[in-house]
């Protein structure tokens, strides 16, 4: 896979098709909303969490297929707009695909008070990559699957791909 090795200003980027079908693939899809882990918050489509009017999800409700994809794109939006807000430096196409993965699983409040955004701003930027490492566990215990989603989204944050 050849990558755009050029950092661009943030302004100047959005999330790829690639970043938004490597998203939907680790959220999973759902239509019918259920805490994706025991003593979380119902989610359903694509990881979303609240109605649009940010009212939260009830275990129980619905979503069709389509109006999950529309879901899902505008929560991307929200944390690429969190993204922009918090983060000051250029970055790669990859790098901002990984970030806003981790954002749209962790939400913008943790991203953009997180460690990793500290060391991205001061162009700290194998550091920043390092830290979505550090994004596996829920509520204190590790979790196998969040495990592997962030090491497919280091591996991205370094190197443009996502491994096997």
């Amino acid at each position: 896979m050849q990558t755009n090795r050029i950092r661009l200003a943030l302004g100047a980027i959005t999330l790829s098709a690639a970043g938004l079908v490597g998203i939907l693939n680790f959220e999973g899809y759902s239509h019918i909303a259920v805490p994706p882990v025991p003593g979380d918050v119902p989610t359903y489509g694509f990881g979303t969490t609240t109605h649009e009017d940010g009212s939260p999800l009830k275990t129980g409700e619905k979503i069709t297929p389509s109006k999950a994809v529309e879901r899902a794109l505008q929560d991307v939006q929200k944390f690429e707009g969190a993204l922009k807000r918090c983060v000051n430096v250029p970055l790669h196409q990859y790098e901002y695909d990984a970030f806003i993965s981790l954002a749209y699983n962790i939400g913008s409040a943790a991203f953009c008070k997180s460690t990793l955004v500290k060391k991205l701003n001061a162009q700290d930027y194998s550091g920043a990559c390092l830290e979505i490492l550090k994004w596996d566990r829920f509520k204190g215990k590790k979790l196998h699957g969040l495990t592997i989603r962030r090491q497919k989204e280091y591996q991205l944050c370094m190197s443009g791909t996502a491994g096997k």
